[in-house]
């Protein structure tokens, strides 16, 4: 059997499996990490633990690739702004809480890009030898989570998925982190921990409100969505639930604990929480948030505009200040997260379009970022740009990737990053008021400042004459970790020349809160 057929057989053979055994292919993208888990668990040692999560986060990677064609087909029969694969059980009657799933576009592609960056991570963990099992079961975990929280449609469940997926980063970072990691681990948690605690009165405030005439109260987000909160308690609560979303999308000044918690973390453990834990943050805010109080929105949007702003210029001046490739990077993440937030404000398609664009870009090119930052790391046991310089020569595999990775970064044509970057400042511009002109200019000067730090970076440890002889003899990237970055490049890559696809999903499932929007536009 050639390696085609077989790329062909197994999505037919996951795909017949699921009907065999009649489950949601929702549900089983959150049983396969648990069972992978559960394998882990029967190793005996580090070789069988990373054999077992490779092989299950394969499975998942297949899964999903199933789930995106199966959704592509659904829309193209019509179904275009629904929610589709859904399934809704009763799970607590007193609170009316269900297991309520399904996914639109903008979920699925949220969907792939973690299986992407999973994948990728446990491949970037290959030689992790100490407590090896724990370290793959904490970090499959914390995936589970996340699968779980993008494709919940019940409030409760959401939440209960978020904090699963947040709880595990304070051991992923406290016991395999490097420097100060307990301090960076029990900030990171704190801080998180008191986002929930906002989001939490957010969610409850939405749920005593969710019927106003009378009915049933309900944590189901289609269903809220069809109903018109008070403004009143739109504005009470709108902030708890933007801000408690946001502390995870580095929302200035909230954003301390991201720069400590990334340079702490190790090498996969950085990817998913810059690549994907972080999009819970942007997620929420336009799923939770802006979906479900609209009209609050758009009265406090420009307080909200002005604090994203502020977040990706200071994000930007403060990774070129950094001589840490992680801190860097961390400081990068912030400006680019901040982008994200500040495309939801501006409360149009296109916008909103490029804010999901720009997750999906800045998840993989910060993965990618990520897993260089701790092979280059690995080699020259330095994370000092002074201390580096002419790697090019010893190391040329990992040196184009990191450029690649640089240029996605800045905006270059024909990478995700000026796909999604151009998207969300031509959807600011749409606006025709002075304010909104004048903060997407400013926030368009971070193109500059973020061009600036990636040359001087590039320029500082890849090029000239190789400045530390010890690094003479350095081994280049061994099988796993071409693995692991090739599957990052081959996506950023893939985004970038042909984006029309993944941009009418995303649009087409951005219709139903546009049109709230567009009901209550001054």
């Amino acid at each position: 059997m050639t390696v085609l057929h077989f790329l062909f057989l197994v999505p037919y053979l996951i795909l017949n499996f699921i009907k065999y055994i009649k489950v949601n292919i929702l549900t089983l993208l959150v049983i396969i990490p648990i069972l992978t888990m559960i394998g882990i668990l029967f190793t005996k040692d580090n070789k069988g633990a990373r054999l077992v999560s490779a092989a299950g986060m394969g499975v998942q990677l297949i899964t999903t690739a199933v789930l995106v064609l199966s959704y592509l087909a659904a829309r193209k029969s019509g179904l275009m702004n629904e929610m589709l694969f859904t399934a809704d059980y009763m799970w607590f009657p007193s609170l009316n809480i269900h297991y309520a799933i399904g996914v639109d576009g903008i979920a699925v592609a949220m969907i792939a890009l973690t299986s992407i960056v999973v994948f990728a991570g446990i491949f970037a963990s290959w030689e992790v030898e100490y407590l090896s099992r724990e370290f793959f079961i904490s970090l499959i975990l914390l995936a589970t989570g996340v699968y779980g929280f993008f494709i919940s449609l019940d409030l409760f469940t959401m939440f209960l998925f978020y904090e699963l997926a947040v709880i595990p980063m304070y051991l992923l970072i406290g016991v395999w982190g490097t420097g100060p990691k307990e301090s960076s681990a029990m900030k990171l948690t704190l801080m998180l921990m008191g986002g929930s605690a906002l989001l939490m009165v957010g969610i409850f405030g939405i749920y005593f409100n969710s019927a106003p005439d009378g009915g049933p109260l309900t944590f189901n987000i289609l269903e809220i969505s069809k109903i018109s909160m008070p403004l009143d308690v739109q504005r009470f609560f709108f902030p708890f639930t933007f801000i408690g979303f946001g502390i995870l999308g580095a929302l200035f000044p909230f954003h301390t604990w991201s720069p400590d918690g990334h340079a702490s973390a190790p090498t996969a453990v950085s990817m998913l929480h810059a690549g994907v834990l972080m999009k819970l943050g942007g997620y929420g805010c336009f799923r939770v948030a802006i979906f479900l109080m609209p009209e609050a929105a758009h009265e406090m949007a420009w307080i909200f505009i002005i604090l994203t702003t502020i977040s990706v210029v200071y994000g930007a001046f403060g990774a070129i200040w950094q001589n840490d490739l992680k801190f860097i990077n961390a400081y990068s993440s912030v400006s680019h997260c901040g982008l994200v937030i500040f495309a939801l404000l501006m409360l149009n398609q296109t916008a909103m379009d490029g804010a999901i664009l720009q997750m999906i870009s800045h998840g993989l090119m910060t993965a990618l970022f990520f897993a260089l930052i701790g092979m280059i790391y690995g080699r020259t046991h330095t994370r000092d740009v002074n201390e580096m310089g002419g790697l090019m020569k010893v190391i040329p595999f990992l040196a184009v990737v990191y450029m690649i990775a640089g240029f996605a970064s800045l905006g270059l044509p024909g990478l995700s990053g000026f796909v999604a970057e151009m998207t969300v400042f031509v959807g600011a511009f749409q606006h025709q008021d002075m304010f909104h002109r004048v903060v997407t200019v400013i926030v368009a000067s971070s193109i500059v400042i973020t061009a600036v730090y990636i040359l001087r970076v590039v320029g500082m440890i890849l090029l000239g004459p190789l400045k530390d002889q010890h690094h003479a003899h350095l081994q280049d990237a061994k099988w796993f970790e071409k693995l692991s970055t090739v599957t990052l490049v081959l996506a950023v890559a893939a985004i970038g020349i042909a984006p029309l696809w993944l941009s009418d999903t995303i649009i087409a499932s951005l219709k139903p809160i546009i049109d709230k929007l567009a009901m209550i536009a001054p």
